[in-house]
């Protein structure tokens, strides 16, 4: 009966069961326009399921942030790798990354719809942008920790500095990479809402921003449980990814 318990609390239903409770009993103090109750959600949600708008804008930020995410894992991950492994990398990389990932991403959209348009890839610079930062950060800190005997050893064996980064440095960092992604992930959902709001005219962040002209808040509470539960599964199916692969390189947890 306890591990019953247990399982139940850990899955969390308890938790969002008092969630709903408590949104249930809030919206009973005000209008369905200011703070719509659950049911009335509900009901606006199959009503933009069902005219198909919602799909399409699942189907429109989805493909932004995994194409913004794809681009700053591919960009941020070596780059991570270079400047933990090589101090004459870190020395001329690491202040423009201390500096710029302190700049968030929303302050240079209006830069990025000059120098690229109001198009899509203003929007997926933007995305790469605040994406890529989580990642680099912890790929240097997961290179940082590993253990200077495997080097050596990697060395005694006759490897040299790229042989050595191949099989020692990207195989120890991979956890940590894990880690920066599944952050990454999560800050590049986070940058779409702001750039859909301000620079686009489709996509979750958009259906938001304009719900508020038709005084639409269940629409606006919508997208941004769609949000969160797009964003919950994406990282769910990361953390499996992340179990799986670590076990080849003997991680367990």
């Amino acid at each position: 009966m306890k591990n019953l318990i247990k399982r139940i609390i850990k899955s969390g239903i308890i938790s969002w069961g008092a969630l709903l409770v408590i949104w249930g009993v809030v919206s009973l103090f005000y209008t369905d326009t200011f703070f719509p109750s659950p049911v009335e959600t509900v009901k606006g949600f199959n009503e933009i399921l069902l005219n198909g708008k919602l799909w399409e804008d699942i189907s429109i930020s989805g493909q932004r942030v995994l194409i913004g995410w794809i681009r700053a894992l591919l960009i941020g991950v070596p780059v991570g790798l270079l400047i933990g492994r090589f101090r004459i990398v870190n020395w001329f990389i690491e202040p423009f990354i201390n500096f710029f990932r302190f700049v968030p991403a929303i302050g240079f959209l209006t830069l990025f719809l000059m120098w690229f348009g109001v198009g899509e890839e203003s929007k997926l610079i933007l995305i790469t942008y605040a994406s890529i930062f989580p990642i680099i950060i912890n790929t240097i800190a997961g290179v940082n920790t590993i253990n200077p005997v495997k080097y050596q050893a990697a060395e005694s064996l006759g490897a040299n500095k790229i042989q050595s980064f191949i099989t020692v440095t990207i195989p120890g960092a991979v956890p940590s990479i894990l880690t920066g992604a599944r952050l990454g992930l999560s800050t590049a959902i986070i940058s779409i809402v702001g750039a859909e709001m301000l620079a686009a005219n489709s996509g979750l962040g958009y259906l938001v921003y304009t719900s508020r002209l038709y005084y639409r808040t269940d629409w606006i509470f919508v997208g941004i449980v769609t949000l969160g539960v797009l964003g919950f599964f994406a990282d769910k199916f990361l953390r499996f990814v992340a179990k799986k692969s670590l076990k080849h390189y003997g991680v367990t947890g």
